[in-house]
């Protein structure tokens, strides 16, 4: 048999799903893969409901049904500052995944290099090999994910074409601030470069932070691809609603991407989610107040517990570190913890290309129940981490 795809031949499954497949091995809290455990907001199932009787159930118009795009337009105008033409710079996506993906696609050759800023989410390294380009990855330092300039410039000067940048972070929790981004939007300029935003965790920010829309700051209204989704906002992640919000050039390119690569999102979920769109700031700020509860719970948790963290500034993502337990692999010491203490996590070394294994990543998108019983099972492992009485190390 002839060889297959070179270009796949490094690539695992993620990481992420698989320890959510571990978690239901061993009946563990699966606090790995980000999805919540509480139901989307009633006003949205419930249109849901008429259209199913009602419909629409057939194709949408490729690029995303009208009243969606123009009520996604309004929000992202209100919240952002800029006007969008919902006809010529929206595409609406099968999640944020196929938006990340059709955007790179739209402006990255084979050859090309892409920025990206580590830790990231799993999918930014792959999204650029599918796209045959060479991902640079530039540091962001524990505990505060601070990053060097020189660096991003450096990778720039090595004809970078473009930057992923996830704000706020995942899997870190860091929120940019407006210095760091006009520092990144300075440099992309200088290089006549691109930045693939990743947004999805606009919303989730805990105060005193804010979100800074990139492609708002001068001079990158052009240069910006925004990618974003409606599944953290309305706690419907298995609805697979994303979109792309750039330029009309780069949209026109984008569109003809998304019709070959999937044809559009699914017409009755994107009618019932137009009732979302169309919520007031009450919302939105009943939200940021809903996952500020839910960090401090849990993240506070953790620190009572006497465990070392780091305090999530955005997004609903928490880094434990373990380096007190001697751990040299911390993906068995994931699926060692899911079967053991009976809570599921991500390894961190899945989200860095540096050598870090000390680091293990909960979400706590999920009821005060599931919070408080998870920390139920953690305390016998701080119990050990105590003690000095490690059962990892004895395993």
């Amino acid at each position: 048999m002839r060889p297959l795809s070179s270009r796949t031949a490094s690539f695992s499954d993620s990481v992420i799903r698989r320890m959510t497949r571990i978690a239901n091995q061993y009946d563990a809290v699966n606090l790995s893969q980000g999805f919540p455990d509480f139901a989307p907001p009633k006003a949205i199932t419930d249109r849901l409901a008429q259209v199913a009787a009602e419909g629409p159930h057939q194709y949408a118009i490729t690029w995303g049904a009208q009243n969606f795009r123009e009520a996604l337009a309004r929000k992202h105008q209100h919240f952002s500052g800029m006007k969008v033409n919902p006809n010529e710079e929206i595409v609406v996506t099968c999640g944020s995944t196929e938006a990340m993906m059709a955007a790179m696609m739209s402006i990255v050759n084979p050859g090309d290099k892409v920025a990206i800023f580590s830790p990231f989410y799993e999918n930014y390294g792959a999204d650029t090999i599918l796209s045959g380009a060479e991902p640079i990855y530039i540091p962001l330092v524990p505990p505060e994910f601070k990053f060097d300039g020189d660096l991003l410039e450096e990778a720039f000067r090595q004809r970078a074409k473009a930057l992923i940048l996830c704000n706020p972070s995942n899997p870190c929790g860091k929120v940019f601030s407006l210095e760091e981004m006009t520092l990144i939007a300075d440099i992309v300029k200088k290089y006549d470069g691109y930045v693939i935003t990743d947004e999805v965790y606009e919303h989730i920010i805990y105060a005193p932070y804010r979100h800074v829309y990139m492609a708002s700051l001068p001079g990158m209204r052009e240069r910006t691809i925004i990618c974003n989704s409606l599944s953290k906002t309305y706690s419907i992640t298995g609805w697979r609603l994303g979109y792309v919000i750039a330029s009309s050039a780069v949209i026109d390119r984008v569109k003809k991407v998304h019709d070959f690569l999937t044809v559009g999102a699914a017409a009755p979920l994107m009618e019932a989610a137009v009732t979302g769109l169309n919520f007031g700031d009450e919302y939105y700020q009943e939200l940021q107040a809903h996952y500020t509860h839910m960090k401090n719970l849990f993240a506070g948790g953790l620190q009572q517990l006497g465990f070392r963290i780091t305090e999530p500034q955005g997004a609903y993502y928490v880094l434990l570190d373990v380096s007190e337990f001697g751990v040299q692999d911390d993906y068995a010491f994931a699926a060692w913890m899911a079967e053991k203490v009976g809570v599921a996590a991500v390894p961190g070394s899945s989200f860095f290309r540096e050598p870090v294994h000390h680091l293990v990543r909960f979400h706590f998108a999920k009821e005060d129940a599931t919070l408080n019983e998870a920390l139920n099972r953690l305390e016998s492992l701080s119990r050990q981490a105590k003690s000095g009485n490690h059962a990892w190390q004895k395993r």
